[in-house]
């Protein structure tokens, strides 16, 4: 877990610096352009919203559906189908990928929007394929072969979008 955490530290914060450093070498002319930032940093609030929302509710349904016995916190030992995740294997992934992209707009860097979080967004389905599917295969084994056989790790029609901004535990 400490290393996840560290991962998020290292692509958010080296892409806002990096964002930062390249904006002044290719991109001077909109590190100081008002109406740059007046247009990206609503929009970036906006989604970084969307993005504590997701990770808050799927935060809680894995809490509440994923645990059994005690575990560290943020572990899971349950395979949770339901809610979002009965339409999406990875809704807080989903969630969490825009999460560069919000920083970057809040920040207003253009090359962090245009170039750098594009490439982390790109890393996180990486992840995704090379670390957490595996290590769900592992922990759960047949259930969750079954289980992407017959769901999506993500999936945008507005149903399932729905659930992932308001879920409801049953």
């Amino acid at each position: 877990m400490v290393s996840r955490i560290t991962f998020w530290i290292i692509i958010l914060l080296g892409g806002a610096l990096l964002g930062i450093y390249l904006d002044a070498r290719l991109f001077a002319g909109y590190l100081h352009d008002v109406y740059f930032h007046i247009l990206t940093f609503p929009m970036g609030l906006v989604l970084l919203y969307a993005v504590m929302v997701v990770s808050r509710n799927t935060g809680r349904l894995l809490a509440q559906m994923g645990r059994e016995g005690s575990l560290p916190l943020m572990e899971t030992n349950r395979l949770v189908t339901t809610g979002v995740y009965s339409c999406m294997r990875h809704p807080m992934h989903l969630g969490l990928m825009f999460f560069p992209l919000s920083l970057a707009l809040v920040l207003g860097s253009v090359s962090f929007i245009m170039i750098i979080a594009p490439a982390e967004m790109l890393l996180i389905l990486v992840m995704i394929k090379v670390v957490e599917e595996p290590e769900a295969i592992r922990k759960f084994g047949d259930a969750y072969i079954n289980y992407m056989k017959d769901v999506p790790a993500f999936n945008l029609k507005p149903s399932c979008l729905a659930r992932l901004f308001k879920i409801d535990v049953q």
